[in-house]
């Protein structure tokens, strides 16, 4: 007989295991699932681009988010990674599959990028705590089963200086994504391939936080240097600068 729960982590990773680990796809369990999806590098995935996204090209462009510390939440073969270095930011990027790793890892040695790159959980207590000025997450965010939006908010509420942004971009729903209740995910026991978010929910899950921008992201053609499916949400947050406990007394 098992009673091996007496905190909130020790809760979440028994909600962790109503997932299959080919469904939710972001445990360290999960890497595998991962390694295989990057295994081919010629498969037709847009994200296996070397473009960075255009939302945060135009972020940038526009003065709304300058050079600093950056942290590229589940970095794929880095092509955003790659990106903000070029632009004179102080890069460490994370990822669950050593295949996704290596892939960025010879981008970057090609590109004499100096990146900092780590294969792991950003969630666990190992993983780099900042200060950020900036994270960036492009489609991890879609990937977390509801319950693990709890650690998400507690990895950017530590990790984001005061003043520092957050820009993510994930499933827009009516347009790809699943619109099942976050309660019947778990009777099903897997997140459907990804979850939809309307604007109010993005907005509602990150109350905490100023809304700087919050658009679809446009759609880019097969020629343009940049990525861009508008199928995705592009959400620009910020933390109050007078916040100088990283937003730990949002209560959460």
């Amino acid at each position: 007989m098992l009673r091996n729960v007496r905190s909130v982590e020790d809760v979440l990773q028994l909600m962790d295991s109503l997932f299959a680990p080919e469904a939710d796809r972001w445990t360290s369990e999960a890497g595998g699932w991962w390694d295989g999806f990057y295994e081919d590098r010629s498969k037709p995935v847009p994200f296996f681009v070397a473009k960075p996204d255009e939302s945060l090209v135009s972020y940038v462009e526009r003065g709304l988010v300058a050079p600093g510390r950056a942290l590229d939440l589940g970095c794929g073969p880095g092509r955003n990674a790659l990106w903000l270095s070029s632009r004179g930011f102080e890069v460490d990027a994370v990822d669950l599959s050593p295949g996704a790793i290596a892939w960025a890892e010879e981008r970057a040695q090609e590109a004499g990028a100096d990146i900092r790159f780590r294969c792991g959980d950003a969630f666990a207590e190992d993983a780099p705590a900042g200060p950020y000025d900036l994270i960036y997450d492009s489609g991890c965010f879609h990937h977390l089963p509801p319950h693990r939006r709890v650690s998400y908010l507690r990895l950017v509420e530590r990790s984001l200086a005061p003043g520092g942004h957050l820009a993510l971009s994930c499933f827009a729903s009516g347009a790809m994504g699943s619109e099942l209740p976050d309660a019947e995910l778990y009777g099903r026991g897997g997140l459907q391939g990804g979850l939809a978010f309307t604007p109010e929910s993005l907005r509602w899950i990150f109350e905490g936080m100023e809304e700087v921008e919050l658009r679809r992201m446009r759609e880019e053609p097969a020629d343009s240097p940049h990525f861009g499916r508008n199928f995705l949400w592009s959400a620009l947050f910020r933390v109050d600068v007078s916040l100088g406990d990283h937003g730990q007394n949002s209560g959460r």
